[in-house]
């Protein structure tokens, strides 16, 4: 048991806001030494921990190419392409989103969205476009609550659709721990089924947030909109 001690410097390191990965690394240190391990038997573990989870890297190459496709436009473009779609505000824009985010997810398709790939340089300028088109230009305060929500999309149609495809992580580490820790036969077919229910509450109380954003959009434009005619016109008063 002692060996878990290396949890506890992972707690502290996060309590008190250290670097995440220095943390790690010591934390693995620690539990390696406390396991009575080597210094050659700890480098080899973290060694073969990379080489397992070369995956997890990728951000090395996605990050790159995301910031060249910006580079040449692509942010401009989004913008241009949601000009295009009259009706299309960024409420219903969003939804749709979310619809979509949590369709790809229940069929494991979890890697093809993300706040890296897809709502930086794609959802979030759109919706400010849509936004854009509807009002004119945004105040920043408006800017960063559309990307805000655009970013919730995101995350709410990955968290509540990923547990309706059967080989995600989640389902198979919660069938494993409940089948080995009360010995019965619980199949993943099963979670997966009752995830649905709360992947479609999820949607409809999400969806109803982002459907609402129009109108709030709409009351906090108007509304600054009127101070700042206010405003000028009694600069213009004082002016004369």
């Amino acid at each position: 048991m002692i060996v878990l001690l290396g949890v506890l410097v992972v707690i502290l390191g996060f309590a008190t806001r250290r670097n995440p990965l220095l943390v790690v690394g010591v934390a693995g240190i620690a539990t390696g030494l406390l396991a009575k391990l080597s210094p050659q038997e700890i480098l080899a573990a973290f060694g073969n921990g990379f080489a397992s989870s070369r995956s997890v890297t990728i951000f090395v190459i996605t990050l790159p190419v995301i910031g060249l496709l910006e580079r040449h436009g692509l942010q401009e473009q989004a913008r241009t392409l949601i000009g295009r779609l009259g009706k299309l505000t960024t409420g219903r824009f969003l939804a749709l989103y979310l619809l979509l985010r949590q369709l790809t997810a229940a069929l494991g398709l979890t890697s093809i969205g993300g706040p890296a790939q897809s709502v930086r340089p794609m959802v979030a300028p759109m919706a400010e476009g849509a936004a854009e088109r509807r009002h004119g230009p945004l105040p920043e305060r408006a800017r960063e609550r559309v990307r805000s929500y655009s970013a919730s999309a995101d995350t709410v149609g990955l968290f509540f659709g990923e547990d309706c495809f059967l080989a995600i992580g989640s389902i198979l580490l919660i069938t494993g721990f409940v089948n080995t820790t009360y010995h019965t036969h619980l199949e993943p077919l099963q979670l997966a089924l009752w995830a649905i229910p709360t992947a479609v509450c999820a949607f409809l109380i999400h969806g109803f947030r982002l459907l609402r954003l129009d109108r709030s959009l709409d009351h906090d434009l108007a509304a600054s909109g009127g101070r700042s005619a206010a405003e000028g016109s009694r600069t213009a008063e004082e002016a004369k």
